[in-house]
Parts: structure tokens; C-alpha cells; sequence
């Protein structure tokens, strides 16, 4: 199963999911010789784009969670997430999550979009799309099977370098107002409204900690490091390090301990920047 993000541009973003259920379907019978109707069938959970939420006129954010929303519907998306009114500014709020939840529920009652299968199937304007973004994601796949794969490709700097050059051109494209932003290029309010934000009761990070400082005083201190100590040594040898990881976690070791353990042997991914 996947996940997709959807953005802004309706008909481009029900074409983009179109196309990637028939570009899985035809890799993996061709590619890999699935044998079985199941394996050709795509499913994807898609979450509205963050990155298209903005922190000026935040109420505008609805609309957009709106539109995207109903594109991934009718994308044929199998599972839904839909963002927050106010996460350009901090965790959402209750009211804005709910009127998230409301957005996907309307769609999901009262629009009649979710009864059908492929609604936008035979239209002119969305096929000639898919087609499209299914050819130039297909150059994708040929250009990074040419540079060795996408380990090679991530190490190369190559896909780092692609998602860079696509933000640069965004944000001139925003800043020319070749791209209209509502309500940050383009209609922009003199005095912003504020709306009420949520704001995290700091007595939570320190009700967590004394939990925390409990659990490790009442565990069983050397089992845990022996179970870290074994997670260490079968991550040195390239071995399966899920089963002991499951050990660890029976023995109460925290996420951080773990995820230190296997710090001290695979080290951290330092990504490859590129101007």
C-alpha cells in the first residue's frame, strides 16, 4: 500500500492517483511477473498537502483541505487524512479539527462523489492527463534505473536534488505571482485576524518525564541492556534486528534507547545537499 500527498490542482491530482493505479498494475505484471489479479490493485491513503497551507488568512486552508479532499475521492483513494485549518501555525485545535473531520464526512454523505467508481472515467481533459503523468513518471523510473536504482539515485544526490530545483521554481513562481497564493501574493489582508490556537499545558511534558523516570526506576535495568546490547550486535552482523527490537520493547526500553542503540551502529543519514 502507498501514500500520496494531494494538492491543489483538481483535475491534475485525480489524474496523478489514475495513473499511478495503472503504471502499478502494468510494472508489476511486466517487471516482476505478478501472477494474481490482487497484486495488481493499488491502494493508497492520501493526506492533504501541508506544504499548500498557509499561515496568512489560515481560514482559507478549508477550502483548500476541501478541494484536495474531493480530488483524492475522486482519485479513488482508499483512506483519507485531511489537514487542519491552522497547522501552518501550530497543532490544530479542536474546532479546526473537527470542522477536518466534518469536511471529509460531507464529501463522504452528502456529495454522492463516493458512490461511484472512476467518476471522471471518459473525460477528455482528465485521460489526456493521466496519460501524460503516467509518461513522465515512467522517465522517472527509466532515469533512476539508469543511475544504478534509488539507493544510488538517494546517494548520488540525485532525488535531492530534484525535490530542491521543484521548490526553487515554486517559490519563484510564488513570488513572480506566475503561481496565485490567496491571501499571501495575492488579496492580502492589512491586519491579520487571530484565531485561537492551541497551546500544549507545559505541566504535560513534565507529568511525562516523572512517568518516565518512574518506569526506569521500577524496570528491570540490566535485561534492558542486555536486550540493547544484543539489538547492537545482530544490527553489526546485517541480521534482523525486528525480532529483538520486539524483546526490547517487552522489556520496557524506550524509543529513544532503541533508536540509540541503532544510532551507535548504523550511524545517521546526513542528506546529500546540493546548490
Amino acid at each position: 500500500s502507498f501514500f500520496f500527498n494531494v494538492h491543489n490542482n483538481f483535475f491534475e491530482e485525480v489524474a496523478k492517483f489514475r495513473a499511478a493505479r495503472r503504471m502499478w498494475a502494468r510494472i508489476m505484471r511486466e517487471r516482476f511477473g505478478a501472477q494474481s489479479d490482487e497484486s495488481l490493485k493499488l491502494r493508497f491513503h492520501t493526506q492533504t498537502a501541508g506544504s499548500t497551507l498557509t499561515a496568512q488568512q489560515p481560514d482559507n486552508n478549508v477550502v483548500r483541505v476541501a478541494i484536495q479532499a474531493l480530488a483524492a475521492v475522486m482519485g479513488g483513494t482508499q483512506s483519507l487524512h485531511t489537514n487542519s485549518r491552522d497547522e501552518a501555525l501550530a497543532l490544530p485545535s479542536e474546532d479546526s479539527v473537527r470542522i477536518a473531520l466534518r469536511t471529509q464526512q460531507i464529501i463522504a454523505h452528502e456529495s454522492g462523489v463516493a458512490d461511484t467508481i472512476d467518476g471522471m472515467a471518459g473525460s477528455y481533459l482528465i485521460e489526456s492527463l493521466t496519460d501524460e503523468i503516467e509518461l513522465r513518471a515512467m522517465e522517472y523510473i527509466t532515469k533512476i534505473d539508469d543511475l544504478g536504482g534509488m539507493l544510488s539515485a538517494i546517494e548520488d544526490g540525485y532525488v535531492q536534488r530534484e525535490i530542491q530545483e521543484s521548490a526553487y521554481q515554486y517559490q519563484k513562481q510564488v513570488e513572480s505571482e506566475e503561481q496565485v497564493v490567496v491571501g499571501v501574493n495575492r488579496y492580502p489582508l492589512e491586519e491579520e485576524e487571530h484565531m485561537g490556537l492551541l497551546k500544549i499545558d507545559p505541566a504535560i511534558e513534565e507529568n511525562q518525564k516523572e512517568k518516565l523516570g518512574l518506569l526506569r526506576g521500577e524496570r528491570e535495568g540490566k535485561k534492558v541492556e542486555g536486550h540493547l546490547d544484543k539489538l547492537k550486535e545482530i544490527a553489526r552482523e546485517d541480521g534482523n534486528v525486528v525480532p529483538c527490537i520486539l524483546e526490547c520493547v517487552r522489556s520496557l526500553a524506550t524509543l529513544g534507547e532503541i533508536s540509540d542503540a541503532l544510532r551507535e551502529v548504523y550511524g545517521e543519514y546526513k542528506e546529500n545537499i546540493t546548490i
